[in-house]
């Protein structure tokens, strides 16, 4: 069982009530209370001594991005949609152990974009209703939240009715009367790590969550996207998918603030999976007090905006390139292998890994370096013999 995977399952525990609700006892003999719990539930508070700084800031750099975008033609922003978003359905996906193939993720997108791929392959219809949840959810991120706009977003991911080998309720609001816990562990040696609300009373917090989200507060979009990120989690509304589903809530909420999708949270928590669970445990296992999480959340949107800003200096300057050298002639290979330079080439760039690249011949590929190094594109790196390799001059 993965992490903090999802999983319905009858626990042979006494259970003292609390407002109708389930308490348990950690291993300290204490009573441990889930945030649903709270009297106050779902009044969040935060520190805003703390929060408003790091927000202020993640706001400015946000700005600075889209600074950077707006010199853009519209085909090249939307490149940066569709590469901002390959990244994001992925990396969701593989938060939860799931390895979707990029390519196809990518053409999907493309076609939803209008964005010309050459040799653009096919998706399948799973990975076509994925794509089609996350374009929905930028593309019309100012209609409001319903019930059968999140039920549709379930369906597309579960078109089988199952999960693994287990049927589960498709969309439609978790049912039955067992807890619906959050474990890991083998089978037998499980560790319950939440607990979610009855699902009795789920239709009931998912009315005051949906009311919430489309109301006017709080008027910033990525605290809000915050919020709702551990709201969503801590109602756990459906069988299954409820962490993909929260943060296609997430990216929903951005787009709001940026009109476009044009960085990848999702892929910024996929680098800190653990410390991102072990938070949510955190968070979802106290009182009303959410300040840790914001700012972790906060730091991870700061972290997505840095990485889109350097891809996106690598972008302008394949774009400067282009323009500086326009009256120069290049081959098809040559461009292939300069386009992947600028885009972020992985390792040291050798005649080998050029011929194998261009599938071309070894003497060919010498060629090609030695034009280029000619017209001054590339340069020989200081390191020679059987480690010579090639970079570009800027």
């Amino acid at each position: 069982m993965f992490f903090f995977a999802e999983k319905k399952y009858i626990i042979l525990r006494k259970y003292a009530e609390n407002n109708s609700y389930i308490c348990r006892m950690n291993y300290s003999g204490k009573k441990a209370i889930y945030v649903w719990q709270n009297t106050d539930w779902p009044n969040f508070r935060w520190d805003d001594t703390q929060v408003a700084p790091l927000l202020n800031s993640v706001q400015e750099h946000q700005a600075r991005l889209l600074g950077m975008l707006s010199v853009l033609g519209f085909d090249m922003q939307k490149q940066t949609t569709l590469e901002s978003m390959t990244e994001d359905v992925v990396r969701s996906s593989e938060i939860e152990g799931e390895l979707l193939n990029r390519d196809s993720v990518r053409s999907s997108i493309a076609r939803h974009l209008g964005v010309n791929m050459p040799s653009a392959g096919s998706s399948d219809h799973y990975i076509e209703g994925i794509v089609q949840v996350a374009i929905d959810a930028v593309k019309n991120c100012n209609m409001p939240l319903d019930k059968e706009r999140l039920c549709n977003w379930h369906a597309a991911l579960f078109p089988t009715g199952r999960s693994g080998m287990y049927r589960i309720t498709v969309a439609d609001w978790r049912q039955g009367d067992e807890p619906m816990l959050v474990v890991s562990g083998a089978l037998g040696k499980e560790r319950v790590h939440y607990e979610a609300p009855p699902s009795s009373v789920v239709p009931h917090e998912m009315d005051r969550f949906m009311h919430w989200f489309n109301g006017d507060q709080p008027a910033n979009q990525l605290l809000k996207a915050a919020v709702a990120h551990l709201w969503f989690v801590a109602v756990h509304p459906f069988d299954d998918g409820n962490g993909r589903l929260t943060r296609t809530l997430t990216d929903l909420l951005i787009a709001r603030g940026t009109g476009m999708q044009c960085y990848s949270v999702s892929a910024e928590i996929l680098k800190s999976r653990k410390d991102y669970y072990a938070i949510l445990e955190h968070t979802t296992s106290g009182d009303m007090d959410i300040t840790e999480w914001l700012l972790w959340f906060l730091q991870r949107i700061e972290a997505a905006i840095t990485t889109s800003e350097q891809n996106l200096r690598g972008v302008l300057r394949k774009t400067e390139f282009w323009n500086g050298h326009a009256d120069i002639e290049f081959n098809e290979r040559q461009r292939k292998i300069i386009n992947r330079l600028y885009d972020g080439f992985e390792g040291p760039l050798t005649s080998s890994k050029w011929a194998k690249i261009c599938h071309c011949s070894p003497d060919t590929a010498l060629r090609d370096i030695t034009s280029l190094i000619e017209k001054g594109v590339l340069v020989k790196a200081p390191s020679g013999g059987r480690n010579t390799h090639y970079m570009l001059t800027n």
